[in-house]
């Protein structure tokens, strides 16, 4: 049987098709929604938030006088309207960087694990060396920083240009969300040849081409690189893993530092606490789950959920973009964290990432070899497919235990930014003798800001416990009563003795 790196010997289904199940996202109509809805807020947050009237912008906050125009005027809408989202040269330069990455991917060495086993009965293979590729595209950034300091054309240009890069990526996303929903028909039917163990996924099945367009149609999608030179796992791109671990991730860390940049620029060279301790900590939690990438092969991501625009948007344009808010906001009002803030936050830090890395390294521990020292304590209860499910360490205080170490974290990347909220006011440089605008937190602003930079935390522990039911309906389906037998030894789902 041909494995999941391509192989020419042609491979024929030897199970039947994962099982389709209902609606998510309250079916076509929420996938219309999102699909509309998603892209419009990607541009609401950085006109709201900006630097030229504040954060947020005053006209929200006077709405008996509020106007359109004036709005407009406010949060810098381009002079010549939507057309002033895209451009040639940023959607150039954005392609440039997802051709590097790929570049990095197919010739740099990598790790070659396999996959779960498909329906088929086959594994895929994949290529992981986005941690060594990462490392050498901000060895470039570095670089250039040291060469031009906060003028590094890189981070002025993303600054700058921050709506058109927003709009490359979505362009591209949107591209690709379109190229596999159509690909996805040209998947071989259960019993004819299939060479790259292709497959539809269990939840983009419905025939309703919005909603299958959202969710996903095909659950790996893969292409074959017309690369001379290279083993076939190195030409093979497995479209899915490559969004999920490369361009969006290094790009969210890549628009921290632009937004420090900024900050160093506008602060007279001076960098503030608050942003590096974001920075840093989200760039921790990307560079972990870079090293740590193989364990990406055992996520709902990919295993169930098939490649669409959910997806492809959430991996491409949310991440960098939403994720980066809070630096952001920092880089045009700095704000100067008090050591005890900084103690306990670094705490607070400490606390998310030693529940999140303890929990997944015990389980990848337990899966892996269960004969580890380190695990041999773990009680457990043996289901009926032969899967073990744990009821005591970390995974047996919460079903979903490593959800708390997550959300606990998204609180530090949020907190730094304190009583959010800033107005643009003019003022006399006493050096230069110019008048220049500057960001102060007014009564009328402070606090209205933390919409926008507490935004992430909000919407992260909905997500999670969106996934957390996702998971959970998925269990009852694969284990029966077992996973009754299971819950009622782990009651709780996240929170223990909460939630």
């Amino acid at each position: 049987m041909g494995k999941a790196n391509g192989s020419n010997v042609a491979s024929k289904a030897a199970q039947k098709p994962a099982e389709r199940h209902g609606y998510e996202f309250c079916g076509p109509p929420g996938a219309t929604v999102l699909v509309l809805g998603l892209p419009v807020l990607i541009y609401v947050f950085p006109f709201l938030c900006n630097d030229i009237s504040g954060c947020p912008a005053p006209s929200l906050l006077s709405p008996s006088s509020f106007s359109l125009e004036k709005l407009k005027v406010e949060v810098g809408w381009p002079e010549n309207g939507i057309r002033g989202f895209y451009s040639t040269e940023a959607t150039l330069y954005v392609l440039g960087y997802y051709l590097l990455s790929l570049v990095l991917q197919v010739f740099l060495p990598g790790r070659e694990p396999e996959g779960v086993v498909l329906a088929c009965g086959s594994r895929h293979k994949y290529k992981f060396n986005s941690f060594s590729s990462a490392l050498l595209m901000l060895l470039g950034c570095a670089v250039g920083t040291w060469i031009y300091g906060a003028e590094f054309p890189l981070w002025t240009f993303l600054w700058e240009n921050h709506l058109q890069v927003v709009t490359a990526n979505l362009i591209i996303c949107v591209s690709l969300a379109v190229f596999v929903y159509l690909r996805s028909f040209t998947v071989p039917a259960p019993g004819q040849p299939n060479p790259m163990n292709r497959e539809l996924a269990p939840g983009g099945q419905s025939g309703n081409i919005i909603y299958d367009y959202f969710i996903g149609r095909e659950l790996n999608p893969r292409i074959i690189l017309p690369i001379p030179f290279v083993s076939e796992n190195s030409r093979t791109l497995d479209i899915k893993a490559f969004c999920e671990m490369r361009p969006g991730l290094l790009g969210w860390v890549i628009m921290n530092l632009s937004n420090i940049a900024h900050q160093c620029r506008i602060n007279s060279g001076n960098v503030t606490s608050s942003i590096l301790l974001i920075t840093a900590f989200q760039a921790w939690y990307v560079f972990d789950a870079l090293y740590m990438e193989p364990a990406i092969l055992t996520t709902i991501d990919i295993i169930l959920d098939g490649f669409g625009f959910m997806l492809s948007f959430g991996d491409l344009v949310w991440v960098p973009f939403i994720y980066s808010l809070q630096t952001r906001y920092l880089a045009m009002y700095p704000l100067q964290l008090s050591p005890i803030n900084v103690a306990l936050i670094l705490g607070a830090q400490g606390v998310g990432y030693s529940i999140f890395r303890g929990a997944n390294n015990q389980k990848n521990r337990f899966r892996t070899n269960p004969d580890d020292p380190r695990i041999k304590h773990i009680q457990y209860i043996e289901t009926r497919s032969g899967s073990r499910l744990m009821t005591s360490g970390w995974w047996g205080m919460a079903r979903h235990i490593n959800y708390l170490g997550d959300w606990i974290m998204a609180w530090t990347y949020c907190l730094p930014t304190g009583m959010a909220g800033f107005a643009m006011v003019e003022s006399l440089n006493p050096i230069t003798g110019m008048v220049e605008k500057r960001a102060v937190q007014t009564e009328e602003s402070r606090g209205w800001g933390m919409a926008i930079t507490y935004f992430y935390v909000v919407y992260f522990g909905i997500l999670l416990v969106h996934r957390e039911r996702r998971d959970e309906d998925k269990c009852k389906r694969k284990y029966g009563e077992d996973w009754a037998k299971y819950t009622s030894r782990v009651k709780s789902r996240i929170i223990p003795g909460i939630y």
